[in-house]
């Protein structure tokens, strides 16, 4: 018989120190494990009841039904709800998430989401994902342009809680497919259930039907062409299942062109990549500015800093910068 007192205390130190108390988990049993120290030939013989037969055959596995999104399931990502619809989806992009409450401002500004700058910024993860977690349930949802094609940058984003993903500099056909590879849970891709801060009930872990088995119905991914390699390649890029929208890179298509936005040159890379996502049925992205320019439906809209200086000229307007000007001192005209 157990000594009452003794379960008591136990207990009472499992509370303070934040565990379960030993009685509180359930004895484990293992009817399907291998016998202790003895080889169970399962890579040749499937245990009673098993769906896939045989001998282990990884291309040949049949995946389980465990992680499927449940029936009828809906999509409960606005960026990916407007995408799908047609909407004009935008972005709102910023740079310094240090302080959250700047972030938080951006994303109850009426953006649809928040591009969040990785790529040209030298923020932290731990701060960008302490601003996506200040205002979870703010009008735009999170989003980011990594630095790269890379399964530690993706894992970052993503586990971060990011719902719209961008990915830069995609030159080829094999870095696309890199990009969902990481992207998804399988089996659509390979991305790890390590979980994160995605999965905390205060961003998405209470989302009907549950973050893991949702997410990949929900995340909009984005890759952006932005050389002359990835222009030749654009029309396999934009035929990668997985991938939602492709971005015409006007400032980077410049910088490796070597035209102007205008010049002929110029204007026939935009069209590539307009006729890559057309003939492969996917969304067109670009800055803000080409809001108007035919079949573009996603975009970049300025940052921060933009903003507060645009909102504080509407806002002032005759008395936009008429401060006076002293005569002396370091504030005098020079």
């Amino acid at each position: 018989m157990r000594n009452p007192i003794a379960v008591s205390v136990v207990s009472l130190a499992c509370v303070i120190l934040g565990v379960a108390a030993p009685h509180a988990f359930p004895q484990q049993k293992f009817p399907l494990a291998a016998p202790a120290g003895k080889d169970s030939n399962a890579r040749q013989v499937p245990l009673p009841g098993a769906v896939n037969q045989g001998p282990y055959n990884d291309a040949k596995w049949k995946y389980g039904t465990a992680f499927d999104a449940p029936a009828g399931a809906k999509i409960w990502n606005p960026a990916k709800i407007k995408l799908m619809q047609g909407g004009k989806l935008v972005g709102g992009t910023v740079r310094a998430v240090g302080e959250p409450s700047t972030y938080c401002a951006m994303a109850n500004a009426g953006y649809d989401f928040i591009w969040t700058e990785m790529q040209h910024w030298p923020s932290s993860w731990d701060n960008v994902v302490k601003a996506w977690r200040s205002c979870p349930r703010a009008g735009a949802v999170p989003g980011v342009r990594i630095a790269y094609t890379d399964e530690r940058e993706i894992a970052r984003a993503l586990d971060g809680g990011a719902l719209v993903l961008v990915v830069p500099t995609v030159d080829t056909v094999e870095e696309a497919r890199l990009a969902v590879q990481w992207a998804y849970f399988p089996p659509l891709g390979k991305r790890s259930a390590g979980g994160g801060v995605a999965f905390e009930p205060e961003m998405w872990g209470r989302v009907p039907g549950g973050y893991r088995n949702t997410i990949n119905d929900n995340l909009v991914l984005i890759v952006m062409i932005e050389t002359l390699e990835g222009l030749k390649n654009a029309d396999e890029i934009a035929k990668v299942p997985g991938i939602h929208a492709i971005f015409a890179a006007s400032g980077d298509i410049g910088n490796f062109s070597g035209y102007r936005q205008g010049d002929p040159d110029y204007e026939r890379a935009i069209n590539i990549v307009h006729d890559a996502a057309i003939k492969a049925g996917k969304k067109l992205c670009g800055p803000f500015a080409w809001k108007d320019r035919p079949d573009f439906t996603c975009f970049q809209a300025q940052n921060e800093i933009a903003q507060i200086t645009r909102g504080a000229r509407a806002e002032l307007g005759d008395l936009y910068n008429t401060q006076a000007k002293p005569e002396v001192g370091p504030l005098a005209p020079k």
